[in-house]
Order: C-alpha cells, then structure tokens, then sequence
C-alpha cells in the first residue's frame, strides 16, 4: 500500500506541474499597429547635376543643361511596390509629365525601372534594360541621319521591352522585346490605345508612337516626331 500511495503522489505531483506549465500565461503581443498609409504619388524637380547627363549630353546638343530638369518621382514596379526612379526632361516638359506620371502611378501601370541615362553606356543597353527614360541627346534609333527628339528632352521611352520599336528597316528595338510585339492578350507593362497612359499622354497634348506604320510604342513626345 506505501509504495502505491508513493506512486500515486508523485504521479499527482506530476501532474500538478504540467498543469501549472500549461496554465502559465502566454507572452502579451504588442497590439497591432495601423496599417501602412496606401502609397502616394511624391516628386520633386531639381537641376540637372553633371554626373546625372554623363555622356547623354555633349556639345551642340540643341538644349543647354541650364534648361534641363531632374525629376525624382514615384512609380509601381513589376513586383507590386512603390519606388523611385529618376528622368531628366526639358523645363518645359515637367508639368506635363508629372501629369502623365501621376496618372500611371494612380493606375498602378508598373514600370520596371527609370534612370537616368548617364547610367548606361548607350541607348541599346538601356533599352534592353526596360529602362524608362526621356532626355538622351542622340540619333533616331536605326536612323543615324536624324537627331531623335529625345535630344530636346521632349520625349519618353517607357517599358522598352514590353512596347518595342520597329525601325523603318524593320528591325526591333529592343531585340528581347520582340515577343511583346503580339499585343494580345494584354500583358503588364504594355501601353495600349485608351489605357491610362496614352490616355494621359493625349490629354497632356502629347503623342504616341504606337500609333506609327513603324510602330514605336515605348515613345511619346510633345511634337509627334
């Protein structure tokens, strides 16, 4: 009889102690915060410093640095979040482009990325890059005689590689967009007629390459050309 009562007590102690363990209080969580606040639309316009031109500007470009502008402004990229990219743009063309920018950013169009093209070493390699970018003093892609108006500053090349360009020779720029050259079904990043971006770009005044017989549908400017 001891040793059963010896076994019942130690099992009673036992079980007291587990009980005691697992009645313990578990340890408090800091209440929840606010959620974070929905991500806005910011810019912010600057001059334009030496090392953001690089070699996009030489001598006798048809625009002096003095009436170039930086813009730093937000964007939605490819993986869902906000970010903040970089152009540079004639004076005259900030309001207008803030406008077209804001509207994208509203519409959560995705970028894959902005820079300026003092980052890359020519406008191939930012292309095949899908950098979006304006200011780059340069000739027509696939048309060395002509200067392209991105040499005013008055143009935007966005997503090249989901919105590639057809020169008049029929080569595609960039090459690895090539298979964003079927426009359907609409994939993200593709700029098509009426969407929020041409939208916006034909409200502003400006107009769209896409619509050309060699079509250029990363490119709008303020003059058509």
């Amino acid at each position: 009889m001891r040793h059963i009562s010896a076994a019942a007590a130690v099992t009673a102690a036992l079980c007291a102690a587990a009980l005691a363990c697992s009645t313990q209080a578990a340890p408090s969580r800091a209440p929840a915060g606010p959620p974070d606040p929905p991500a806005r639309f910011s810019a912010r316009v600057a001059p334009v410093p030496q090392d953001k031109l690089g070699a996009s500007y030489r001598a006798g470009c048809p625009v002096p640095p003095e009436r170039l502008r930086l813009i730093r402004m937000s964007h939605w990229g490819f993986d869902g979040r906000a970010h903040s990219g970089e152009m540079v743009v004639h004076q005259d063309a900030v309001r207008p482009l803030l406008q077209v920018f804001r509207r994208a950013f509203e519409a959560r169009f995705p970028i894959r990325r902005m820079r300026v093209m003092a980052e890359y070493r020519d406008d191939a390699e930012a292309m095949a890059d899908d950098n979006t970018s304006a200011f780059n003093c340069r000739p027509v892609t696939g048309d060395p005689r002509r200067l392209s108006r991105h040499a005013w500053g008055d143009a935007v090349d966005i997503n090249p590689v989901e919105n590639p360009y057809v020169d008049v020779h029929g080569v595609v720029h960039p090459a690895n967009g090539r298979g964003h050259l079927r426009r359907s079904p609409v994939r993200p990043g593709q700029i098509h007629p009426d969407d929020a971006v041409s939208t916006a770009f034909r409200e502003a005044g400006w107009q769209w390459g896409g619509r050309w017989a060699n079509p250029d549908y990363q490119h709008f400017s303020a003059n058509g050309a």
